[in-house]
């Protein structure tokens, strides 16, 4: 019925006349969180993040638990979501849709005035959301009060305002608090496909974060830090999200790379993350700063989920759990069900709060899992999530073909953001799609691949081409069944000093033309390296992107073969 019976209200706290307000982007449809804060008499803040108990209705080996096992966690897809769960629980039942009441599971914290999080207790409750806000609102009335729209948005929620007002000094006592602790703190764009009439992209354009992003962010991430210290503290059968360390291999590469910018990196052996936030800090305002920042992204591994909890590099943290989302990730169904049963198991911990009449759960009902299951699980979502990146990834490649498809022959300015034994990868600019220059359409030459330093160099005329460079591009090719996009190289390179052919003038407007004879025939193309993500508490440092067929080369010089290129740059959706 989309509604609550009589007897969902029972051995609940009620928090219907509490302020909880949820915070989203204008096309969310399913609501998982709301947020209340307000300040305390004696300092520091009392924060409420309220998430939608989804536990409450999908029971372990029911059959829409069956199937949200199976899918792991939701699709999104550009103006389209394929959900873990069915819409009348994912957009219904579960959201916290405003105005009427749900369930939630709670999470109340004290936060000092230093940004940390000094006690915290999870509870069942039945919820009202006050209403449905949007990052661009909360955004313009705290950080654009005194324009025309933040005003009149001020006078529209002013009970609320003071609630967003705590929730904004709380944010930044929350980032000084992140800042001391050496969190790495990426920021990178994303992208946003704007459809026409005829369902076909009408623009690419980039989407920016303002402090409500950030607000829900910080928010969100003492909840399932809070979940994980409980889970960790009684030895609950769950599912961790780890990011561990990165690998030496990578971090030499990485020195290697740093040393020739001569940026200081002091990690010797084992980094810690605050390393790498003092080289993002030491590069702010650089031209490079970009292509930098996705070196880094690159040398780090990519999150997972375990039973066994190995802490969080990214986000340095010792425990980390996904709590917030558990109408679209299975993993955090799974942290909620260890929390209910922990919640109603007698235990008499501050860490939790039962209603005084609340029965207890047997573990078998709600919780029937051991370790072998818990690894199976890990395994298993882990899997979807790269799975469900992967689909999206090849939705939005076909659509950008698609809409390059009618501009072949076009030039536009664009940066190397990819650089492989095979091509360079080009990201157009102002459009944001993303194509491959094959070595075969580079100028006569031997192209040595330097994979430390992510550039091709020519042997006779000593022409370099690198990540984070400038080019002007032709639209050669699109191909829509295998989502990609061939250019040709108009300008763009730089020229060695040390080369044989220093005396020789560089083209001005082409660089481009037949491929010379290579030395290596044996030579084959490789695998594009990952494109930059934004690191958020998802914080999934990218792995390598397949590149169609090609495989890796382990050759220094480049043979020139038959074109071959990439779908449009991969983008991944969704907060936290």
């Amino acid at each position: 019925t989309g509604e609550l019976v009589k007897k969902d209200y029972a051995h609940r706290v009620d928090l219907r006349q509490t302020p909880l307000v949820t915070i989203d982007g204008e096309d969310a449809k399913d609501f998982d969180d709301a947020v209340f804060c307000e300040k305390k008499k004696g300092g520091g803040w009392r924060l409420l993040v309220a998430i939608a108990d989804v536990s409450h209705y999908v029971h372990p080996d029911d059959a829409l638990d069956v199937e949200a096992q199976r899918r792991g966690n939701s699709v999104y897809f550009p103006e389209h979501v394929v959900p873990m769960l069915p819409e009348s629980l994912s957009n219904g039942l579960c959201s916290l849709n405003p105005h009427v009441d749900r369930l939630a599971l709670v999470c109340e914290m004290s936060v000092s005035k230093a940004g940390n999080v000094s006690r915290f207790s999870f509870f069942e409750a039945v919820i009202c959301s006050h209403a449905r806000l949007t990052y661009t609102k909360v955004g313009k009335i705290l950080q654009e009060a005194d324009s025309e729209e933040g005003s009149a948005l001020r006078q529209q929620y002013v009970a609320l305002v003071p609630h967003l007002e705590d929730l904004y000094d709380l944010y930044h006592a929350l980032r000084s608090q992140r800042a001391e602790r050496g969190a790495i703190d990426f920021e990178t764009t994303e992208t946003r496909i704007i459809f026409g009439a005829d369902r076909k992209i009408e623009k690419i354009v980039p989407t920016h974060r303002n402090d409500a992003h950030r607000i829900i962010e910080e928010c969100m991430l003492c909840a399932n830090v809070s979940a994980a210290k409980l889970l960790q503290k009684f030895k609950l059968p769950t599912l961790y999200r780890i990011h561990e360390s990165p690998k030496e291999e990578k971090l030499e590469r990485l020195r290697t790379f740093l040393k020739e910018l001569n940026i200081p990196f002091e990690a010797r052996t084992q980094p810690t993350p605050e390393d790498y936030q003092r080289v993002l800090e030491s590069i702010q305002g650089r031209p490079d700063y970009e292509m930098i920042q996705t070196v880094l992204l690159r040398s780090m591994n990519q999150a997972v989920y375990s039973p066994e909890n190995r802490g969080h590099f990214g986000l340095a943290y010792a425990a980390y759990a996904h709590f917030t989302s558990p109408i679209r990730r299975y993993p955090d169904l799974l942290v909620h069900r260890a929390i209910r049963y922990f919640i109603r198991s007698g235990n008499d911990s501050p860490m939790v709060q039962p209603t005084a009449d609340a029965p207890k759960i047997d573990q078998h009902l709600i919780l029937p899992y051991d370790t072998a299951a818990m690894i199976m699980l890990g395994e298993q979502c882990s899997m979807t999530e790269r799975r469900a990146d992967e689909a999206t990834w090849d939705v939005v490649g076909w659509l950008k073909c698609e809409y390059m498809s009618d501009k072949i022959g076009d030039v536009f300015k664009g940066i190397i953001n990819g650089v492989t034994n095979f091509g360079l990868f080009v990201e157009l600019s102002e459009i944001y799609v993303e194509g491959l220059v094959h070595v075969s359409a580079l100028s006569n030459d031997y192209y040595h691949f330097d994979e430390v330093r992510h550039r091709l160099t020519g042997e006779r005329t000593g022409m370099v081409f690198g990540l984070g460079e400038p080019v002007t591009v032709r639209v050669a090719k699109v191909n829509l069944d295998d989502r990609k996009i061939d250019f040709e190289l108009l300008a763009g390179g730089r020229r060695l000093r040390w080369s044989k052919g220093e005396d020789r003038p560089v083209p001005e407007e082409k660089t481009a033309g037949k491929a010379g004879k290579q030395r290596d025939p044996a030579a084959k193309a490789g695998k594009k390296p990952a494109g930059g993500k934004k690191l958020t508490a998802d914080t999934k440092a990218p792995g390598g992107k397949p590149a169609g067929k090609h495989k890796p080369a382990g050759k220094k010089a480049v043979k020139a073969g038959p074109p071959q290129s990439q779908g449009p740059k991969k983008g991944k959706k969704k907060k936290r």
